[in-house]
């Protein structure tokens, strides 16, 4: 279960990187992070989330094409959990709005839950200068309730060397017809050479669902902090 929380992650790593990919050029980013918790979707998983991740975006035939994968170890109680992430995810720029289809295999490796597949549908576009994405989750394998993001993000260019990122991502379960949870994020994105970028963060999430027994019941108000460091070549 990636930390999407990260608004939401590598999938919007590997994104931007087809976005601003006006060739046909493959590109890669590398990336490794430490956060104090690791939250997932409103959810408090664990302690102490270390983690690492690669990604590669490219375009054919007018389609941005994305892949990548994600480890992250982190502790709950006295026990140590291991996970990789696997996904991709082919997208197209319809000019009013840009349309993805992705796939997300989540694979615990010492187990804290089941392994778990999803399948998403995006729709994004910005207005205002803001981007704002809506997708939805199909889960394959287990229950997710449904689960749907709506998300907002604006970057702010302090220097050219220096940008502060700012998001926020609405959560609704379709199965329950209630909301999960709202979770905001401020980064500080640190270009310090042409490939390497340090972003330290902050982010904040506040659990809305009323109705025990949903797998989403345990979301609560929750505060993290942490850095990642990613190189793209």
């Amino acid at each position: 279960m990636k930390n999407y929380c990260k608004t939401i992650g590598a999938l919007t790593a590997a994104s931007a990187l087809v976005a601003g990919n006006a060739s046909a050029e493959v590109e890669y980013e590398i990336h490794t992070g430490y956060t104090n918790q690791y939250l997932f979707r409103g959810l408090d998983l664990g302690d102490n989330l270390v983690e690492v991740g690669a990604d590669v975006a490219t375009e054919w035939n007018g389609l941005g094409l994305s892949a990548g994968a994600w480890y992250g170890s982190f502790a709950k109680g006295n026990k140590d959990f291991d996970e990789l992430d696997l996904y991709g995810e082919v997208s197209k720029d319809l000019g009013f709005a840009s349309l993805a289809v992705g796939y997300i295999s989540y694979q615990n490796l010492r187990a804290l839950g089941d392994d778990a597949q999803e399948v998403y549908f995006s729709a994004s576009k910005e207005f205002f200068g803001v981007d704002f994405s809506l997708t939805y989750f199909w889960d394959i394998e287990t229950d997710n309730d449904g689960y749907t993001e709506l998300g907002a993000s604006k970057g702010f260019e302090l220097s050219p060397c220096l940008t502060l990122n700012t998001g926020a991502t609405l959560a609704y379960l379709c199965e329950e017809s209630e909301f999960a949870h709202l979770t905001a994020k401020v980064s500080l994105d640190w270009a310090f050479t042409e490939t390497a970028t340090i972003s330290p963060f902050v982010a904040a999430s506040w659990g809305l669902t009323s109705e025990a027994g949903n797998t989403h019941s345990a979301a609560d108000e929750e505060f993290v902090g942490g850095t990642m460091l990613s190189v793209s070549f």
